[in-house]
């Protein structure tokens, strides 16, 4: 058995089901369904019993469970006590990204913090804002890169980027929406919204809907619950037809010839990044990173 599937099955019981183990793990239904499965066929015994009002565990299941959680405390507890015996300043920086970051980002403030703290080492994950925000407070990550500002005073926040979304359309048939300007949002009408799951980021996701909303578009996007919008599949959605996607200018993914991309009419939609840490961290080596990261 594997950590990651301990560690699914162990939300699993905690959630209550399998979508909303997804949701906290970041990753798709299927693939929870698929873990749990693993460990089934690996022990030769049902773990959970599956209902309409979600899952419990079975007798074999609660003894997993318990097993389970004392084997991932003490792999925590043994990481935390390696980390003290790395010299001072040899702690890796652990550092959240969104999907759809630009490159040039964190290229020069990443070589500008090598240059200062040579023996600092780097570590970055792909998690979504919710992710990120939780790993933040809970002493997971020590930055964050949000779409949306965090509240409260456990975390302080800087602006570091602001992209106005453009659009991305099957290119057959962006010419009946797109003007000479661009893409007024309200020609989207009717359309569906290729759009990221609102656990995610809540308060981008608002925001958004809000917009599309004023200018009579429905915001229920078409991506479920649980599982990441990254590009390729936004590109694959779009180019079907019959949908549209958001995307900044410059979007560093490849765009086939089946999708194009069109700025929006007096730019409605400005996608902000928040670079965020714990307001009591007192490391020298993550105020030069921030220090380095570029203002709006």
């Amino acid at each position: 058995m594997e950590l990651r599937e301990l560690r699914g099955f162990v939300a699993v019981v905690e959630e209550g089901g399998l979508s909303a183990a997804a949701r906290r793990l970041h990753v798709s239904q299927p693939a929870v369904s698929q873990t749990v499965a693993a460990l089934e066929r690996q022990l030769g015994v049902p773990l959970l019993v599956r209902s309409s009002t979600g899952v419990k565990p079975t007798d074999a299941g609660r003894t997993l469970l318990a097993e389970a959680r004392a084997v991932l405390a003490r792999h925590d507890e043994a990481v935390a006590t390696m980390a003290r015996h790395l010299a001072d300043g040899a702690e890796a920086l652990r550092i959240g990204v969104p999907l759809e970051l630009p490159v040039g980002l964190l290229s020069g403030p990443l070589a500008a913090l090598r240059d200062a703290h040579p023996a600092t080492r780097t570590q970055l994950r792909h998690l979504s804002t919710a992710a990120q925000r939780d790993a933040l407070r809970a002493g997971e990550l020590d930055l964050g890169l949000l779409r949306e500002r965090p509240s409260g005073r456990q975390l302080d926040a800087a602006l570091v980027l602001e992209e106005p979304l453009g659009v991305l359309l099957a290119a057959e048939q962006a010419p009946a929406v797109a003007g000479p300007g661009g893409v007024r949002l309200d020609a989207l009408a009717g359309m569906d919204w290729i759009g990221f799951p609102r656990s995610g980021s809540p308060a981008w996701y608002d925001e958004i809907a809000a917009v599309m909303r004023s200018h009579g578009l429905d915001p229920a996007a078409r991506a479920p619950e649980g599982q990441s919008l990254i590009p390729e599949v936004k590109v694959a959605a779009v180019s079907a037809g019959g949908a549209f996607a958001f995307a900044p200018p410059g979007w560093p993914v490849p765009v086939p010839a089946t999708v194009t991309w069109s700025p929006l009419v007096g730019s409605p939609l400005v996608r902000r990044t928040w670079a965020a840490w714990r307001a009591d961290s007192h490391r020298r080596d993550l105020g030069r990173l921030v220090a380095a990261l570029p203002a709006p």
